[in-house]
């Protein structure tokens, strides 16, 4: 009787608080913004150039060129931009430019109603999780945990570009697989099915003890971060399972650890170990390793989307269940 209750209670957040945004098609007009750090010029024209290459038109919001320290302009101004963004009727995809930190001071100023009423599809990762899960929040605006500029600062990465484009074109039932150049790690086999929530770690746990954070009842979790020390990766999985953010999941998806390091005093535990004695005793599948996060390999994640993870020994896979874009 559980399972029909849980599947009932997904139907209705689906039907009464998720908007899609219009789907993404060649020659639309993306507009470009810089909601946190910002970006090298030389780096932004450069890396926005594969986007005009693939057929689309592009815009560039007044943060990019802004400075305060690291920041690409005051928090009002970051706002600001973000509103115009949502504003403008030419542009049909948000898409930021790279993450850093900041989003924290910005959340507090910006117009939800307005992001609800001019609904498009905005995407990122890294301290752009802040923004992807205020904005579903509070919106039920489904937005995308995916590539940015940056993610091609040192290359074009064919993977990410295209899998992007399925998932925001609105093809069926995509399917996310590891790339060849990844290695496909599942430490507890099973399948799992439930609406698409997470991001960075550190974004995340610092939602934790706030009226913005997540609920995590009936999802599959995606999790990933950069740079950080293997006891500080094992302290903040303690602080999630502690905080009851693990209790009630139905898979776990540990993505790319990209720079992970140890102390002069070894911590004697990779990640999957230390994601294994947090998490092992959940009766749930985990994979880890998957193309999420600041690794080479970046796939599109639809938040809130209902999706299906089969973590089995030969293929793990990631299946989004529905378009996450409207038609239009």
């Amino acid at each position: 009787m559980q399972h029909h209750s849980e599947n009932f209670k997904i139907e209705l957040w689906q039907q009464y608080y998720m908007i899609k945004p219009k789907s993404m098609n060649h020659g639309d007009c993306i507009g470009i913004i810089s909601p946190s750090y910002w970006l090298s010029e030389d780096h932004l024209r450069r890396t926005a150039s594969y986007l005009e290459a693939n057929g689309y038109r592009l815009k560039f919001g007044s943060s990019n060129l802004l400075r305060w320290g690291p920041f690409a302009g005051h928090p009002q101004e970051r706002a600001d931009d973000i509103h115009r963004m949502f504003s403008d009727p030419e542009i049909n995809v948000v898409i930021c430019a790279r993450g850093g930190y900041g989003a924290n001071r910005v959340l507090p100023l910006i117009d939800y109603e307005l992001i609800k009423e001019n609904p498009k599809i905005f995407i990122g990762y890294s301290d752009i999780t802040a923004y992807l899960a205020s904005i579903t929040q509070k919106t039920g605006l489904i937005t995308f945990h995916g590539p940015m500029l940056v993610s091609y600062k040192k290359r074009f990465v064919k993977y990410n570009f295209e899998l992007m484009e399925q998932v925001l074109k609105g093809t069926k039932e995509v399917k996310i697989e590891y790339p060849k150049a990844l290695s496909p790690k599942v430490l507890k086999l099973g399948t799992a099915t439930g609406p698409l929530w997470g991001g960075n770690m550190t974004l995340l746990v610092n939602r934790l003890g706030t009226t913005d954070h997540l609920d995590t009842n009936g999802v599959i979790l995606f999790l990933e971060d950069l740079d950080e020390y293997l006891y500080a990766f094992e302290r903040m999985l303690v602080q999630m399972r502690t905080a009851g953010l693990f209790d009630h999941i139905k898979g776990l998806i540990i993505g790319e650890l990209d720079e992970f390091k140890d102390q002069e005093v070894p911590f004697e535990r990779n990640t999957d170990q230390i994601v294994m004695d947090i998490c092992g005793d959940l009766d749930i599948p985990i994979v880890s390793n998957f193309p999420c996060g600041h690794g080479t390999y970046q796939a599109t994640l639809p938040i809130s989307i209902p999706a299906e993870l089969n973590a089995n020994e030969q293929k793990p896979y990631l299946k989004l269940l529905e378009p996450a874009v409207a038609n239009g």
